[in-house]
């Protein structure tokens, strides 16, 4: 797994578990009272409803775009599997002249 895919799953879990959270304390908040207090709660769980239906929907969106260029990838690779050698053997060398002059 590479990093952008490992610190996207972090991010969602801690998306989920931020949810999770939110969950816990408006269950947790059920005994307080007050018209103030009432609005608030509802208007946070209406955002913390709207929330989990875009975390959703963003999740869906992120997986489909990652899927599609993998395949368009794939694809590539198999219609020019010399070029896709060559960029490679370019990418490799320029990152081994950048590292090699960092030192």
């Amino acid at each position: 797994m590479s990093s952008v895919e490992q610190q996207k799953d972090k991010l969602m879990d801690d998306l989920h578990q931020v949810i999770r959270d939110a969950e816990d304390m408006l269950k947790n908040t059920e005994q307080q009272s007050g018209e103030g207090f009432k609005a608030a709660k509802a208007r946070f769980e209406h955002t913390l409803r709207n929330a989990k239906t875009e975390l959703a929907r963003v999740e869906e969106i992120v997986v489909t775009r990652t899927k599609d260029a993998a395949r368009a990838t794939d694809v590539y690779v198999k219609e020019n599997p010399w070029q896709s050698a060559g960029i490679a053997a370019g990418v490799g060398l320029l990152l081994g002249l950048l590292i090699g002059r960092n030192k």
